[in-house]
C-alpha cells in the first residue's frame, strides 16, 4: 500500500502526530492487525524505530496490543479516537480556564497589573492606539469596552454584524444596563429585521444609514473596525482619544436626527 504524502500530512496536523506516527498508524490502519515488521514494511519508517512509535501509539490510544507471540498491534476506530481526543481536549480546556479564572486570585497577577499601571500612567491618552486583527481579539476586546463602561455606550454597526457578535454583546449590555449606563444603538441594513431583532433581544436599537462599525464608551475610548463585515478576516483599530470619539459621535447624531427626525436616546 501507498501512503498519499498529502494525506499523512493532513492526517499529522489533525491528530498532532509527528511523522513517524503518523505514518505507522495509518499504516496499522490499512492492515487491522500487524506486527511491527510489516508495519515498518508498509510505512516505509525503519523497523528499529517503529517498535517505539507503536508504543507511542498504543500509550496515546490509538493502538491495542494483541496478547500472544509474536506480538502484533490491533488498530483503533477513528471515530473512538476523534471522540477522546475531544473528551481529553474539552478537559484541558476546561483546566486552563479554571487556572486563568484563579490567576487573579494571585500575587503574580497583582504584580502584573502594577507593571501594565507603571508602564501606561506616563503614556498620554492620545498616545494609546493600537490595531487589532482576528475575529476572537476583536470580540475580547469589544466585551472588555462594554464592561468597563461609566458612563455610555455607543454601538453603530450592521445588523448582521451585531447578530454575528450577540453571543458575547447582548450579556454584556445587560451588565451595563443594570448599572444604569446610557446604552444607544444605531444599526444598518433591513428595517424590519432590526425591529424583530430588537424585540427579540429587548433592545432599543435604531435604524442608520451608514456602513461605519464601531463600539464605543465613554465619548473616550472606541474600537473602529477597518474592514468590510464579511472580510475573511477582521481588522479594526482602538483608540482612546476625546476628541476624535465627540466629533464622530456628534456626526452620527447629526445623520440619525436628519434620517429620523429625533436623535438616538
Amino acid at each position: 500500500m501507498i501512503i498519499k504524502p498529502d494525506l499523512v500530512r493532513r492526517i499529522k496536523e489533525y491528530f498532532n502526530l509527528n511523522i513517524y506516527e503518523t505514518k505507522v498508524w495509518l499504516a496499522l490502519l490499512s492492515k487491522g492487525i500487524a506486527s511491527a515488521g510489516e508495519i515498518a514494511e508498509i510505512s516505509g519508517v525503519p523497523r528499529s524505530r517503529t517498535y517505539d512509535v507503536l508504543e507511542s501509539l498504543e500509550k496515546a490510544g490509538f493502538a491495542i496490543i494483541k496478547i500472544g507471540k509474536p506480538v502484533k498491534y490491533i488498530s483503533v476506530k477513528p471515530t473512538e479516537i476523534i471522540e477522546k481526543m475531544k473528551s481529553k481536549t474539552l478537559n484541558e480546556a476546561q483546566e486552563k480556564v479554571k487556572s486563568l479564572s484563579n490567576l487573579k486570585e494571585t500575587q503574580e497577577y497583582v504584580e502584573l497589573e502594577q507593571l501594565h499601571n507603571s508602564g501606561i500612567s506616563p503614556i498620554k491618552s492620545v498616545d494609546i492606539t493600537g490595531s487589532l486583527r482576528g475575529r476572537a481579539n476583536i470580540i475580547s476586546r469589544i466585551r472588555e469596552l462594554v464592561e468597563n463602561a461609566e458612563k455610555e455606550v455607543f454601538i453603530c454597526t450592521s445588523v448582521t454584524d451585531f447578530e454575528d457578535k450577540s453571543r458575547v454583546l447582548v450579556p454584556a449590555l445587560d451588565k451595563v444596563t443594570k448599572k444604569d449606563i446610557r446604552v444607544r444603538l444605531a444599526l444598518s441594513g433591513d428595517t424590519e429585521k432590526i425591529k424583530k431583532f430588537n424585540t427579540r433581544f429587548n433592545l432599543k436599537a435604531r435604524p442608520i444609514d451608514s456602513k461605519a462599525r464601531f463600539f464605543m464608551t465613554d465619548k473616550k475610548e472606541i474600537l473602529f473596525m477597518v474592514t468590510h463585515e464579511n472580510s475573511d478576516e477582521e481588522m479594526g483599530v482602538w483608540l482612546q482619544s476625546s476628541f476624535f470619539t465627540e466629533s464622530l459621535s456628534n456626526l452620527l447624531e447629526s445623520n440619525l436626527k436628519n434620517s429620523n427626525g429625533n436623535i438616538l436616546k
